[in-house]
């Protein structure tokens, strides 16, 4: 099994850690954005040139909530996904507001410090109003059990906790929502996430680059 990822994407880590949480054997092959994802090799596997792309034997998985779904279904244990009707919804629930809601919201907010460009006022507080209101509804979530919807980890851990974590690096606190920063203690003392962890020199090298090949690219 080989897993097609760049370290520092979200998209690519949530499997990373669930392929290590998993107790699978893979392979890792780092894909850099500044031209990797469009040699014809890696778009043979993937048209849409995105990270991260799983390849178990002669299947090949694309976008990466499809691939934990695919792992949790070709590989059951341990379970990363509850079986309780309501418990499944929560996991769910998370996977998507992550996805959709903060996932979004952090492109403005990281723009400016990745080089993308300096986003108005205005849209950065929108994005911010954004991550509050998904903090807040990731807060009500959590009980009194260690992970959400579970007392072992899940597919939400791995996918909200492969990016709330960034909020600090755009300087968005969490320091008001106890239980997810108690959350967030737990996630980062396993080994999957610190194997998987990347640091603000990573970063910094990946904006580089992609910077370069932006600059490069016809417009």
């Amino acid at each position: 099994m080989k897993l097609y990822h760049t370290p520092i994407s979200p998209n690519s880590r949530r499997v990373w850690v669930a392929l290590i949480e998993k107790n699978l054997d893979f392979e890792l092959v780092e894909i850099h954005l500044d031209g990797d994802h469009l040699e014809p090799e890696f778009v043979a596997m993937n048209p849409f040139h995105r990270i991260p792309v799983l390849v178990d034997g002669d299947f090949t998985v694309v976008e990466s909530l499809a691939i934990l779904d695919y792992l949790e279904a070709k590989y059951p244990e341990p379970a990363m996904l509850p079986k309780d009707a309501k418990e499944l919804a929560i996991v769910k629930m998370v996977e998507l507001v992550t996805v959709n809601e903060l996932g979004s919201a952090l492109y403005p907010l990281s723009s400016e410090k990745m080089g993308w460009g300096i986003p108005e006022a205005q849209e950065i507080a929108k994005a911010k109003e954004k991550v509050d209101t998904v903090l807040t509804f990731f807060e009500g979530l959590l009980d009194d059990r260690p992970f959400f919807a579970s007392n072992t980890l899940t597919y939400a851990d791995c996918v909200a906790g492969t990016v709330v974590p960034l909020l600090s690096w755009v300087d968005v606190s969490i320091d008001g929502y106890p239980k997810i920063q108690a959350w967030c203690d737990r996630l980062i003392s396993r080994p999957s996430f610190q194997q998987t962890q990347f640091t603000k020199a990573d970063l910094a090298a990946f904006a580089s680059r992609r910077q370069k090949f932006l600059a490069q690219s016809p417009a």
